[in-house]
């Protein structure tokens, strides 16, 4: 693994645990006081894209580029003159005309205020603790959240009926939380995997909410390569897990493992999915059944279908580009290793599958080769440890004109976390719904103010959006997560602006370079010397 600095002194930003490419900890807690620069980014928004105490320092950069592969071995490319487009009329402009407004979609469009999108938020129970926050958070910035897989299948309160889920509280009430907020920018995404097929979520979603949500089908993630998995502390709840069809390790139902959980030795169960496409041998079977599940859900009345894959390598990752373009899906997330996790094998995580960077490096070399046969291909996200402006725009410009979303799981997450110990403090009688874990305020919150309209620099920007009524509602997790995308959007602006590209659509592989050779051959980003060399060259002999 390797070592990234802990600390950050020209933001103020220090990591409690190890850090790592994205800027954020190995081990990102829920209870945590901070400060990682997205931590603190949830609350003071573009106020952390610059050094701090201006007017009393300078501020030299310590970023080496280098030594390994890695997104933060690419350089951002730019230019002293011109712009994309219109931009070349406009004396004027400015790094915030830059729009972060994109789409995707093959026939109908899903328009998206910024190119932004959450990682699969499923059956782990810190998804479920702050939905609320990062639901309403993700709608009031126009961003795309998906509910990840089993949220159906682990809900005690869900009933199933003939073998089909007939009721699902949990599913609704995130898909109901969501929608409170929408304003036609973002969306909706439900998850399915092979547990989630068998138990009819599909057509559950289907007859009930019918367009307001994209479906999508599930074959991997970064972090693992098999199916999901919960710890749950009780037996009588891993036995209803087991009878839902789950494995459940140890196994609740044999006598010396409920005599263990009754003496204390076993203090915890495993809850983990089926394996998919067990069945299937060869390219064609798999191929013939992918393109029936598009049918029958296509059936069922979705327009909008989308596909998350893994990182499992070069011919899964053919297959998800080939398939979702000729089905004509409208999205395709590739996740690169390690990917995030609420639980997954460490081992696991830290040992299988192919790195972000080669992952969209080799989506792009295959998108390409499609596009060049006459085909439409999939509009594209990439997801795999993002959490720093400058990566979404290098993985913007990676797989352009493809790629239209950037996906990213804990990073999104942090402010819900933050803004829920916030507010379980500032207001006490709302501790436990929102499930806070601060008993009082740490210096690093309080030394900004003991408001939230103090503490939150964007407060007022989401009062001027929902009004002052309507605020005593919206989750300060939300509030949170506004303040970050501000910061992350920007950031991104800033980038596209030095560029000289005002639209998202101008972004191209030509903004980036790569920072030594090894990245360069492997990404096919061209070394930074080389880039426009011969240019220079002829300026130089006229």
């Amino acid at each position: 693994m390797n070592n990234w600095s802990k600390n950050n002194d020209v933001l103020g930003s220090v990591n409690r645990g190890n850090a790592i490419e994205s800027g954020l900890c190995t081990l990102c807690r829920a209870d945590c006081q901070g400060k990682c620069e997205t931590w603190l980014s949830s609350l003071r928004g573009r106020e952390v894209l610059y050094p701090r105490d201006f007017g009393m320092v300078t501020a030299g950069s310590g970023n080496t580029t280098h030594v390994g592969v890695s997104y933060n071995s690419l350089r951002i490319q730019g230019l002293n003159y011109g712009g994309a487009g219109a931009a070349c009329t406009n004396q004027d402009l400015l790094f915030t005309d830059a729009s972060l407004e994109t789409s995707f979609g093959a026939k109908e469009k899903t328009k998206c205020k910024v190119p932004f999108m959450t990682g699969a938020l499923g059956s782990t129970f810190i998804a479920a603790k702050y939905w609320d926050a990062f639901a309403a958070g993700c709608a009031l910035v126009g961003a795309p959240i998906v509910v990840g897989e089993n949220v159906v299948g682990v809900d005690r309160q869900s009933e199933i009926k003939n073998g089909r889920i007939s009721k699902a509280p949990e599913l609704d009430r995130r898909i109901d939380t969501y929608m409170r907020y929408y304003d036609g920018y973002g969306a909706i995404i439900v998850q399915m995997n092979v547990e989630d097929t068998r138990n009819g979520v599909a057509e559950y979603v289907a007859e009930k909410y019918g367009d307001k949500v994209i479906i999508e089908l599930k074959w991997g993630q970064g972090a693992k390569n098999i199916g999901g998995e919960i710890e749950v502390t009780s037996l009588d709840y891993a036995l209803f897990l087991k009878k839902r069809g789950y494995l459940v390790d140890p196994d609740p139902e044999k006598p010396e493992v409920q005599e263990g959980f009754k003496l204390g030795s076993v203090k915890h169960f495993a809850r983990h999915s089926r394996l998919g496409y067990t069945n299937l041998c060869n390219y064609d079977q798999v191929r013939e059944d992918f393109m029936n599940s598009v049918k029958y859900l296509r059936e069922l009345g979705f327009k909008r279908i989308s596909l998350k894959t893994g990182s499992y390598g070069m011919e899964a990752l053919a297959m998800a580009i080939k398939f979702a373009s000729e089905a004509e899906l409208d999205l395709l997330t590739m996740d690169g290793s390690g990917g995030g996790t609420g639980m997954s094998p460490w081992n696991m995580m830290e040992s299988w599958g192919v790195p972000s960077i080669l992952l969209h490096a080799k989506a792009h070399e295959y998108a390409a080769r499609l596009a060049a046969t006459g085909q439409r291909v999939v509009d594209m996200s990439f997801a795999g440890g993002f959490a720093k402006g400058s990566n979404i725009f290098k993985a913007l410009a990676m797989g352009a004109p493809y790629t239209k979303m950037i996906c990213m799981g804990r990073a999104m997450m942090i402010p819900g976390f933050l803004g829920s110990n916030i507010e379980g403090v500032l207001y006490p009688e709302r501790r436990e719904a929102v499930c806070g874990n601060w008993d009082k305020l740490p210096a690093a919150v309080s030394k900004y103010g003991q408001s939230a309209e103090e503490i939150f620099a964007c407060y007022q920007d989401v009062v001027k959006v929902v009004g002052k009524d309507e605020m005593k509602n919206v989750p300060l997790g939300a509030v949170a997560i506004w303040a970050l995308v501000d910061k992350l959007s920007a950031g991104v602006q800033q980038l596209m602006a030095g560029a000289r590209k005002f639209k998202l659509d101008d972004i191209s592989r030509n903004d980036i370079a790569s920072g030594n050779r090894e990245t360069a051959r492997e990404t096919g980003i061209p070394y930074i010397t080389d880039v426009m060399d011969e240019t220079a060259k002829h300026i130089i002999d006229m």
